[in-house]
């Protein structure tokens, strides 16, 4: 890890803090925690985690990226299909885990264009940092529709109109399996005598163990393969399943359907860490000061929300469903041969390209009641791979 940037002093004490509490934890908890807990303590412990603290996460001077930072265009191209799917259920928007806010002002500022904006426009997000900077990202870009926005502190009881949710499933917590010759272990965290974390596994069960033995059997794993398995993500969309009235989920993220998931090349996981825009598969580094994800399994998502009556609308490459939903239309209302222009066409390559976001990201569509086929996987859905 010598190649990372170091941390200022302040944010290497606010790291040690969390780092203390997490030692405490694993202590009280009789010496061993479950990857699962210690992820959900590394990214939303209060005041200390790291969507929970104030550190700045999103854009060149964070640690990561996200697609609504890199172009409007994102946004825009995704407003047709927000607007297709309110203008079949209720002009309401639910945005869960809104990051900056870029995507909140840039869909409110596009549905206004096209004259469908929602009546209200919803935010849940966790952290009051965050919640802070979207108020001022959206103040600032659209500030006569502030109005419409409104933010929750827990999902609707009930809900017509659309869920957007940009990569919110892989910052859910995941347990990490291994599949053994002695049976199916779950990887958890303890501290060594130095005080440092290290890995230790002990015999899975419960419901892990049940989705582990499915996941074994339908992908023939071979003893030695260590993988996630994120009971909170497919809870999430099982929730939606009482939830949901009228309308759609739009979930945008990176991941496999299981057979691509699971797959042997795959055989140490999908976890992965980001510090700076620097890539890393240490979980234990700098506790709170780094973003640790899981690929999403899709195939368990959607048999998660199926099982609870939703219905599967689509499933698609990020790449196919911008395209279809008319990202180079949007690309090419800009005045060609501009600095605007080159900036955003450049962006639109990333997000298209497969090299690039076009095909590790995936969208899926998840709802209730909608008759009509949806824009965004008009061409080139890939629900049969779930």
């Amino acid at each position: 890890m010598n190649n990372l940037p170091i941390p200022a002093p302040e944010a290497l004490a606010h790291s040690q803090r969390l780092q203390q509490t997490l030692v405490e934890e694993i202590s009280a908890a009789g010496g061993w925690l479950s990857f699962a807990r210690f992820m959900e303590q590394l990214l939303y412990a209060p005041g200390l985690g790291y969507y929970a603290a104030g550190a700045r996460k999103f854009g060149a001077a964070g640690d990561f990226i996200t697609a609504p930072e890199m172009t409007a265009l994102f946004g825009l191209a995704l407003a047709r299909q927000v607007a297709q799917v309110m203008a079949a259920s209720v002009p309401a928007v639910l945005e869960v885990g809104a990051g900056s806010g870029r995507l909140a002002a840039d869909l409110l500022l596009a549905l206004e264009k096209a004259e469908a904006l929602p009546e209200r426009y919803f935010i849940l997000d966790l952290s009051a940092d965050l919640r802070q900077r979207q108020q001022e990202t959206i103040a600032a870009a659209v500030p006569h529709l502030l109005s419409r926005v409104e933010w929750l502190d827990r999902l609707p009881e009930q809900f017509s109109g659309v869920v957007v949710a940009n990569e919110l499933l892989d910052a859910m917590p995941a347990h990490i399996v291994a599949w053994r010759d002695q049976g199916v272990f779950e990887r958890g965290v303890v501290v060594d005598e130095g005080g440092s974390f290290r890995w230790n596994e002990r015999p899975a069960s419960g419901a892990l163990l049940a989705a582990a033995e499915e996941i074994g059997e339908q992908c023939s794993l071979p003893p030695g393969f260590e993988s996630e398995i994120s009971l909170a993500a497919r809870a999430w969309a099982a929730e939606w399943g009482h939830r949901l009235s009228k309308g759609a989920l739009l979930l945008i993220d990176y991941g496999f359907p299981r057979r691509e998931f699971y797959h042997q090349q795959r055989g140490r996981g999908t976890l992965m860490c980001h510090y700076r825009h620097h890539a890393h598969p240490d979980p234990f580094y700098l506790p709170g000061l780094q973003d640790v994800t899981v690929h999403v399994d899709f195939t368990a998502i959607i048999a998660a929300a199926h099982a609870s009556g939703l219905e599967l609308l689509g499933y698609a490459s990020q790449g196919q469903f911008l395209l279809n939903c008319g990202i180079l239309d949007c690309l090419a209302g800009i005045p060609h041969a501009t600095p605007e222009y080159i900036r955003a066409a450049g962006a639109v390559g990333k997000l298209l390209m497969p090299h690039e976001m076009g095909e590790l990201f995936k969208v899926i569509a998840i709802g209730r009641g909608l008759d009509e086929a949806l824009l965004g996987f008009a061409n080139g859905d890939q629900s049969r791979r779930l």
